[in-house]
């Protein structure tokens, strides 16, 4: 009886850390992601306020106060450029960064391709479900993607959707995959329940899922 006594304890203490530490994977990921942006101005200015107010700077200068400041610039820089982004003014200024970006080639290629899938994510899709489900990575097996695109497969006029697939409990990185567009199965779910599944690794779900189409059978000769 002790050894499934602490079995069971062992079992429900993992249950109880695995959120914690997936909690603190993503954070620890975006609040270094933001916080290493910001890093270098933080660094610039302690290193001109240490002339004026020498003491102030060194009190300041360790990891952990660089990061909180860094954090705080760029949040706070986020928050002035979407300001500006939705002003006439800041409008044309991104609009002419764009067009500085457009005249360096790879760089041109990274920025307008990932500008592209932000603007697609963040608006509503026409005709197809953004959200949908396709065979990954075989098929019987499911996974959840998005719907960047639809083209057009020359020679038999099919429809190809291009269906980003992002991983799992980070979804910055993931596949991209091209599905004929009767393959996929739409869903009725939104973005933001599609994140919140992803990022849990389907702790946070609906309780039904969609069913698969039946594709047509071609009739035997």
């Amino acid at each position: 009886m002790a050894h499934l006594r602490v079995k069971r304890y062992l079992i429900t203490g993992l249950l109880t850390f695995i959120p914690l530490w997936v909690t603190w994977a993503v954070f620890k990921f975006v609040f270094g992601l933001l916080a290493g942006i910001g890093t270098p101005l933080v660094s610039a200015l302690l290193g001109a306020a240490s002339s004026h107010a020498p003491d102030a700077a060194a009190a300041l200068h360790n990891s952990w106060a660089v990061s909180v400041l860094a954090l705080l610039i760029t949040v706070l820089a986020m928050y002035i450029l979407g300001w500006l982004a939705t002003r006439v003014v800041g409008q044309r200024l991104l609009q002419a960064f764009d067009g500085l970006l457009a005249r360096i080639p790879l760089v041109q290629t990274i920025y307008g391709g990932t500008k592209k899938l932000m603007a697609v994510l963040q608006q509503k899709p026409s005709g197809l479900q953004r959200v949908v489900l396709i065979d990954f990575p075989r098929s019987g097996m499911k996974v959840v993607g998005f719907v960047t695109r639809v083209m057009t497969e020359q020679g038999t006029g099919r429809e190809i959707a291009a269906v980003y697939i992002p991983t799992t409990p980070n979804p910055t990185g993931g596949y991209l995959e091209l599905v004929p567009v009767d393959e996929l199965t739409p869903t009725d779910w939104t973005m933001d329940q599609a994140m919140a599944f992803i990022i849990s690794g389907g702790a946070v779900a609906p309780d039904t899922l969609p069913a698969t189409p039946t594709l047509p059978t071609e009739p035997r000769p």
